[in-house]
């Protein structure tokens, strides 16, 4: 009984740490829909300056998706990492406007619309 013991207070000691600390938030319905918004927006700022639009317009929607969902740090550094990933997954691959890029635009601006109207159906106020 006496080895028993030590071992008891060690899983109770882990378990009471274990349910000491809060429970991390559940993930809203929406936030892979948003993740997903935040990459479609950075592929399009490489895609659509490559292709000769001038101008951050697509940096500026990032900047107020952001703006309007306010994250907590640790949400803000994904929804920038998503943004990121959009962008860089197409810098590694064109370096001029080609049909395909063109194409590929096309695709991640009906893609945006429909992110972005499926989720302020869904979710909006």
């Amino acid at each position: 009984m006496n080895r028993a013991s030590p071992l008891l207070a060690a899983c109770l000691a882990v378990s009471m740490a274990l349910t000491a600390r809060p429970a991390p938030a559940a993930e809203a319905p929406f936030e892979p829909g948003l993740m997903r918004l935040a990459e479609v927006l950075g592929s399009l700022h490489f895609l659509r300056n490559l292709c000769g639009e001038k101008g951050d317009q697509w940096r500026v929607e990032m900047e107020k998706l952001l703006e309007s969902e306010n994250p907590d740090p640790d949400r803000r550094a994904r929804f920038i990492a998503s943004f990121n990933r959009g962008y860089r997954s197409f810098s590694g691959t064109y370096t001029q406007c080609t049909p395909s890029a063109a194409e590929a635009i096309a695709r991640y601006m009906t893609e945006g619309e429909t992110l972005s109207r499926d989720i302020a159906s869904r979710y909006g106020n």
